[in-house]
């Protein structure tokens, strides 16, 4: 692959650039398809040796009127590399651009963007190998048709593509199961000690060798009380090759994983990390987070479980769901079939449930 630094830009590049679009072929400005409920589309199907180098996409309603609600969860991206038949990539299309909670926000990282306006053009610069061919398709669980706009732009080479990782991203989404809240604040919020890592959020797992790049995570604060309320005080442990708890890379609290500090509610966004939303009083309501490892990319030669305490000692029951992103070896670990649209979309902001209630919404 071509250097894409500052510092590179003056080089020879090796190759051909390309692009797979939507633009309307007669010469007109019908520059979108139509994509119907229930549809499942291929939107380009590359042959080659190549690499994405950049995907920008947005949505409309077909029709003149307003955009429909939770439309980014409700529209699904899968990528395929190589032939394969299971997706290495597979994710509603906003929580894969970075944000999750079926809405959207404008902010800028190094690999992944919401832009103008309101966040709804969506674009990624994470690099994209492949050897012989990429094919990109949407599945589509709107209530009414959309309008479906994107560029792919991709390079093509005459020799082999100079590595055997491949990219991956992954969703998913989770009640997690905490303990009862009838103890006082300070044992719910920081009480036990957990010293295997047993019951933690789980990101991903992946088998092979590669490096995780980084995720996002989407939090619903769903406990209702006027007491200390932080939701965020998990450990991050990150398990590499099997080993066992300690792991070689265990964090001290969930901000601090997100290079952030002391309960933050503030609205931040730099190249590698951020806060897209932060949140409502005594940390209420819905938050949304991202960390990118561009720089210190984590690696595993044969395995890696990326994992986060949901509360201290994964005391708190919360709405989690997440997109992981990294490269790996194939053949990868087979992703599970997402879950169908009404377990993707967020819970009322306003929650008059009790527990059981909740894990009904989820199929537990």
């Amino acid at each position: 692959m071509n250097g894409t630094s500052l510092r590179d830009l003056y080089k020879m590049k090796k190759g051909s650039s390309k692009r797979a679009s939507s633009y309307d072929t007669t010469g007109g400005n019908r520059d979108y398809l139509k994509v119907y409920p229930g549809e499942i589309l291929d939107i380009c199907n590359i042959q080659g040796s190549g690499c994405i180098t950049h995907i920008w996409m947005t949505m409309a309603p077909l029709e003149d009127e307003g955009v429909e609600e939770f439309l980014h969860r409700k529209v699904v991206l899968r990528m395929y590399w190589d032939g394969e038949e299971n997706p290495s990539v597979q994710a509603p299309i906003g929580d894969f651009f970075g944000m999750g909670h079926g809405i959207t926000r404008n902010f800028s990282s190094a690999p992944l963007a919401m832009s103008p306006e309101d966040g709804r053009s969506l674009n990624s610069f994470f690099p994209m190998p492949f050897g012989k061919q990429a094919r990109i398709e949407i599945e589509c669980n709107t209530d009414k048709p959309i309008k479906f706009y994107f560029y792919i732009d991709h390079e093509l080479y005459e020799e082999e593509i100079d590595s055997p990782l491949r990219f991956h991203a992954l969703w998913k989404r989770e009640l997690t199961d905490g303990i009862k809240d009838d103890v006082s604040n300070a044992m719910f919020e920081f009480g036990g000690k957990n010293t295997t890592g047993d019951g933690n959020y789980v990101f991903f797992e992946a088998e092979g060798k590669g490096h995780y790049v980084g995720c996002n995570l989407n939090i619903h604060n769903l406990r209702m009380t006027r007491e200390w309320n932080w939701y965020g005080e998990g450990d991050d442990m990150i398990f590499i090759d099997g080993e066992p708890w300690p792991p070689s890379l265990h964090g001290t609290g969930m901000e601090d994983y997100f290079n952030t500090a002391w309960c933050p509610t503030q609205e931040y966004h730099s190249p590698y990390h951020g806060i897209i939303l932060g949140g409502g009083p005594n940390w209420s309501g819905k938050v949304s987070y991202y960390r990118f490892h561009i720089q210190d990319p984590i690696m595993f030669d044969k395995s890696i479980k990326v994992t986060i305490e949901h509360g201290h000692n994964n005391n708190r029951s919360d709405d989690y769901s997440s997109t992981a992103y990294w490269y790996q070896t194939e053949p990868h670990k087979d992703h599970p079939i997402i879950l169908p649209v009404s377990k993707r979309l967020p819970l009322a902001d306003i929650l008059a449930f009790n527990t059981d209630d909740l894990k009904k919404c989820f199929d537990y």
